[in-house]
C-alpha cells in the first residue's frame, strides 16, 4: 500500500515502527494529504515560512518554531521535519535547495499494529506508539561478507583540514566536544519508494520513516534510519536519548562482542557520551521543573543491524505554562549533533563546515523527524542515517562523529564511511548511482 500511496499522493508520510526497540512502541502509520490539507515550508535563508493548500502558496511567518505552534493549537496531529538551521537565533547555514522545515497534517491516517491496518481520519491519541511494526518478510537485505565496515580510507585533505581546526578549538578551550560532519551526494534519478523499501531493509532502525513533500518549488523527500530519539512528549514528561559512541558490526561473533566491550569500556566513548548528557541536562532543566530532570540509563551499549551504540536516557516534567513546541525549541537541535557548550561549538561548526569539499550545508541532517500533536504529546527522531532530496535526482546524506582531545582523525574518517555505507548500499540496491560528492 504504501508504493501507492506515495504514487498517487504528492504529500504524504509513513513513521514506519520497522526497527523498533522495546522502548519505542510497537506501531506504524502512513498519512496522507488531500489538496485541501495544510503542509508549512520553511526557508531559513529567506525567513519565510509558506503554508501550502489547495495548490496555493502563502507566507504566514517567519519563524517556524511560531508558526508550527499556532497551527498545532488549531487541532490535530502534524508530521515532519525541523532542519539543522531552523533556529535563527543559532549559527547555521540554511538549505541551498531543499526546504529547512516541512510539516503537514494529513487527513487519513492508515495505522499499523503488527498486521492489523485500520484507516481513521480522526488520528486518535493511540496512534503515538506506532513504533515497532514487525518487517515484512518481502523485503530482504543484500548479503553483506565479513565485517559491515568498509575497508579504511585515507581521511581526504579537507577534512583533515577541518579536523585540525577542531582540534585547535579544543585546546583552546572553546569546545569540549564538537560534532564534526560533511554530506555525501550521489546524483542519479531514483525512485523514493523504492529507495526507501531498500533502505529500511537494509538498515532498519526505531526512527524509520518517508516523508514526501511533492510541491513545486517546495520539494522535499526525507527517508530515514535513524536509531536516536530527540525527544518524547508524553504526559507532561520530556525524554531523550542521545546516542554518542559508536562501533561497527562484525559477522564474527567473538569479533563483534569485543567491537561491544571497547564500546562499553573505552575512555573516549564514555567522555563523549557523558559531556552530552550534561548538555542535555542543561538544556531539559530550562523547561522542566526543578528536581524532576534525571539520568534513567546511562551509557548503555544498544546493538543495530550495522553497529554498536552508546545511549543514555535524559527525563524530565515539563513546567505547567510551557508548551510542546517551546520544548522542542529549547532542546533544538539535538546535543549529540552539535558538541558542548552549544552556542559556542555551533559557531565552530559552521566555520569548519563552510568548505564546499565537506559537502554544502547541514540542510535537514542533524535536524528532528516525527510528529507534534494537538493534545501536547510528540514524538521525533534526530535525522542521522537518513537521505533527503529536493527533486528525487540529486540525493544526499550526512555523516560525522563526535570530536574530542582523544580523537583519531583516520579513525573518525573510517567511522563517518561506514555510517554511511548502509545509505549508500540502498540507493545503489534501488538502482545505482555514482558519487559526485
Amino acid at each position: 500500500m504504501f508504493a501507492e500511496v506515495a504514487r498517487e499522493h504528492p504529500r504524504c508520510v509513513w513513521l514506519d515502527g520497522g526497527g523498533g526497540r522495546d522502548w519505542s512502541g510497537r506501531r506504524s502509520l502512513l498519512g496522507w494529504l488531500e489538496p485541501s490539507d495544510v503542509s508549512l515550508t520553511y526557508s531559513a535563508s529567506r525567513g519565510e515560512v509558506t503554508r501550502h493548500v489547495d495548490g496555493r502558496a502563502e507566507v504566514v511567518g517567519s519563524d517556524v518554531f511560531e508558526v508550527l505552534a499556532r497551527e498545532v493549537a488549531t487541532g490535530g496531529q502534524w508530521f515532519g521535519y525541523l532542519g539543522y538551521a531552523c533556529r535563527a537565533d543559532l549559527p547555521a547555514t540554511p538549505s541551498a535547495d531543499m526546504p529547512d522545515a516541512v510539516w503537514m497534517r494529513p487527513s487519513h491516517l492508515r495505522l499499523v499494529d503488527h498486521d492489523s491496518p485500520r484507516e481513521d481520519r480522526t488520528a486518535p491519541r493511540e496512534h503515538r506508539n506506532f513504533r515497532g511494526v514487525v518487517q515484512p518478510r518481502k523485503f530482504r537485505s543484500p548479503r553483506l561478507t565479513g565485517d559491515s565496515a568498509p575497508a579504511p580510507a585515507p581521511a581526504p585533505a579537507a577534512y583533515r583540514e577541518a579536523f585540525e581546526a577542531v582540534q585547535e578549538a579544543l585546546h583552546a578551550g572553546d569546545t569540549y566536544e564538537t560534532n564534526l560532519t560533511y554530506r555525501i551526494t550521489v546524483e542519479q534519478p531514483h525512485d523514493p519508494a523504492a529507495a526507501y523499501l531498500m533502505l529500511r531493509s537494509v538498515n532498519p532502525a526505531p526512527y524509520a520513516g518517508f516523508l514526501q513533500h511533492d510541491v513545486p518549488g517546495a520539494g522535499a523527500w526525507l527517508l530515514s534510519s535513524s536509531p536516536e530519539r530527540f525527544a518524547l512528549v508524553d504526559d507532561g514528561w520530556i525524554e531523550t536519548r542521545p546516542i554518542k559512541g559508536t562501533t561497527p558490526r562484525s559477522a564474527d561473533p567473538a569479533t563483534d562482542a569485543e567491537h561491544a566491550r571497547r564500546l562499553a569500556d573505552d575512555t573516549k566513548f564514555r567522555s563523549e557520551n557523558l559531556m552530552i548528557v550534561d548538555l542535555l541536562r542543561n538544556d531539559l532543566s530550562m523547561v522542566c521543573e526543578h528536581g524532576t530532570v534525571t539520568v534513567p540509563d546511562l551509557m548503555r551499549v544498544e546493538s543495530y543491524s550495522s553497529v554498536h551504540q552508546l545511549v543514555s536516557t535524559v527525563r524530565g516534567r515539563l513546567r505547567e505554562g510551557i508548551g510542546t513546541v517551546d520544548a522542542l525549541r529549547t532542546l533544538f537541535p539535538a546535543g549529540s549533533m552539535t558538541g558542548a557548550p552549544k552556542l559556542r561549538t555551533m559557531e565552530i561548526i559552521d566555520r569548519v563546515e563552510a568548505p564546499p569539499e565537506l559537502g554544502g550545508p547541514r540542510g535537514a541532517y542533524s535536524g528532528a523527524f516525527g510528529w507534534i500533536s494537538a493534545d501536547g504529546a510528540a514524538d521525533l527522531g534526530v535525522v542521522i542515517r537518513t537521505l533527503t532530496s529536493p527533486d528525487r535526482r540529486r540525493w544526499t546524506l550526512g555523516t560525522g562523529g563526535g570530536i574530542t582531545v582523544r580523537s583519531d582523525v583516520e579513525e573518525e574518517y573510517a567511522e563517518s564511511r561506514w555510517k554511511a555505507e548502509r545509505l549508500l548500499a540502498a540507493l545503489d540496491a534501488a538502482g545505482g548511482g555514482g558519487v559526485a560528492g
